[in-house]
């Protein structure tokens, strides 16, 4: 089941647990300590600032995605232990039917999340560099027809 957030402290902590493992994760090639760093900045400044969506297997969040200012994907994050099992895409699926076009940037190192968004519709816009990380990132886009 996907509905939105419930803004509570313990969904909140639920879905900045899976962030930071699933995010620490998915970029082994930026330190961890950077990561743990953007802990406070992504639950005090982006989360308020998102719609977010979970997905609920039996009653407990396995996943999320916040959407920033109407278009931008600004997470996308499953809980490490049931990554694969097509809740990305169910999310993903559940937002384009709200939004008529999404942006997002992934880092291109993150192999596997670049094919995962290119095989659900998105596409690669340009590259460049990310200033705070100095690693390379993709601006995709996805548009209905």
């Amino acid at each position: 089941m996907i509905r939105k957030l419930n803004v509570n402290e313990q969904e909140i902590n639920k879905i900045m647990e899976i962030w930071r493992e699933s995010t620490i994760e998915a970029h082994r090639f930026i330190s961890q300590e950077y990561w743990l760093k953007s802990y406070e900045v992504v639950k005090e400044k982006y989360l308020p600032m998102a719609e977010t969506y979970v997905y609920l297997d039996e009653n407990e969040i396995k996943g999320f995605i916040s959407i920033l200012q109407g278009e931008h994907i600004g997470a996308l994050f499953i809980d490490i232990n049931c990554q694969g099992k097509g809740i990305g895409k169910k999310l993903i699926e559940h937002i384009k039917e709200i939004y008529d076009s999404l942006t997002l940037a992934v880092y291109k190192e993150n192999k596997k999340a670049v094919n995962f968004y290119e095989k659900v519709g998105f596409i690669k816009k340009y590259e460049k560099l990310n200033e705070e990380t100095n690693e390379s990132e993709y601006s995709m886009s996805f548009e209905k027809h």
